[in-house]
């Protein structure tokens, strides 16, 4: 039987602790595992038996139930959680792209996403091309014959524009790439990017999934469905002998699963984004309830962005729920329920208007996140994309007025009172 979005939330991938019948999924907070004995331990660590765990840096039974849950909400093969957001965002493309290699990847994006890929990449030797994740022209000039993947929020952070999944999906499969998808914000509730043709989708868990501000991790899924083994000497990672497990060849030995399992076996080994159990077990409480508080998180946005509109302080909101939006036909499409609880607007004043704005209000609490329970906020242009240049802050929907809100589950009410404290004279 297919079961609905909101039983799967709660049930996908647990099952009654099978020694003591606990009904809730454990935290079971352990280092490592013990073996039956010698051949258990080899077996294991050969990648020959999958079932077992060895350290908890590469699985724990607590995580595992996080992954089987992911995977299932958002129609993928598998899942793979890790220590945060940006550890998935790393890792995912690190399992394909390594030095000399390309990436194309939509420019509005989170600050520290967009730090990650011009900076840091850069260290390891991966070039990054930023392009407007609206022109398909773009994306296709982009590639070059090192090119490895693309990479895109499906609603961009903190701009709030809606990626065109299947159009940038069409252009990344020409090309012979796979499409990686930020799935944060929408949250596979409001939209499932594997279905409109990603190959690979991430998640910063810290943010909806969770949902109570109390545990970072991260997670990455794969669709299983990208083949690697078309053009095998592009995926060496995938399709040549590994060295590190005496020639064993993942997409020989696992199929569809390759993706995943070397993901898992070779960078969260070796670079060791491990997730806490504790947190893993903070996750699945929140993901219990995910489509409850994003039908009360998509309800509050919506009106804080129609009363926002109706402010003469406020020159633009961003937020693809309002007709007129530029992104408001492609959020019908691919966001049925909702987009989601992150509103940006431009204030009139600019920089100091902003900075006004958020000192004033009362509510909403001023930190980096997005996400909770509580609603939050803050001024983009001097935090979460200060590192950025003025041009880079602009490619990414940044201007100096800009503000950015992740909308809560308060009463409506109290959210337009306090903005109205905040946007008044005096």
């Amino acid at each position: 039987m297919t079961w609905s979005f909101e039983t799967r939330q709660v049930h996908a991938g647990a099952e009654p602790d099978p020694t003591t019948g606990a009904r809730v999924t454990p935290i079971y907070q352990t280092t490592s595992f013990a073996f039956r004995d010698a051949e258990h331990a080899a077996e294991a660590f050969a990648l020959r038996d999958l079932e077992t765990h060895a350290y908890t840096r590469l699985s724990n039974p607590t995580t595992v139930v996080v992954e089987a849950r992911l995977a299932d909400l958002e129609g993928g093969r598998a899942a793979v959680a890790v220590a945060s957001g940006q550890a998935a965002t790393t890792v995912a493309l690190l399992n394909i792209a390594r030095a000399g290699d390309h990436l194309v990847s939509a420019a509005s994006l989170y600050g520290g996403t967009y730090n990650l890929l011009a900076y840091t990449f850069a260290d390891l030797g991966v070039e990054v091309t930023f392009v407007d994740p609206d022109d398909p022209e773009q994306w296709r000039a982009a590639v070059r014959p090192n090119t490895k993947a693309f990479y895109a929020e499906a609603i961009g952070n903190p701009r709030g524009n809606v990626l065109d999944v299947a159009a940038v999906a069409d252009v990344a499969h020409e090309a012979g790439v796979p499409l990686v998808v930020d799935n944060t914000v929408p949250t596979p509730y409001l939209s499932r990017p594997i279905e409109h043709g990603a190959d690979v989708v991430v998640h910063s868990t810290t943010k909806f999934l969770s949902g109570h501000g109390t545990g970072i991790g991260g997670a990455v899924v794969d669709s299983g469905r990208f083949d690697f083994g078309a053009e095998p000497g592009r995926w060496p990672q995938l399709t040549a002998p590994d060295p590190s497990y005496h020639g064993l060849v993942f997409r020989d030995e696992f199929g569809d699963l390759a993706y995943s399992l070397r993901l898992r076996t070779r960078l969260v080994r070796d670079l060791g984004p491990a997730v806490s159990p504790f947190n893993s077990f903070l996750l699945l409480q929140g993901i219990e309830t995910l489509s409850l508080r994003l039908d009360r998180h998509v309800a509050n946005a919506r009106r804080v962005a129609e009363h926002l509109a109706g402010r003469p302080e406020v020159t633009e909101v961003h937020y693809a729920g309002l007709p007129g939006n530029r992104w408001h036909d492609a959020a019908r499409r691919y966001h049925p329920l909702g987009v989601g609880a992150v509103v940006a607007f431009e204030l009139a004043g600019g920089l100091e208007a902003g900075r006004r704005f958020v000192d004033r209000l009362e509510l909403f609490s001023h930190l980096a996140n997005i996400g909770d329970v509580r609603s939050l906020v803050i001024h983009p242009a001097s935090t979460t994309h200060a590192q950025l240049t003025p041009e880079q802050q602009v490619a990414s929907g940044v201007t100096p007025g800009l503000i950015r809100l992740s909308v809560g589950i308060e009463g409506i009410a109290d959210l337009l009172a306090d903005l109205d404290r905040g946007l008044a004279d005096g």
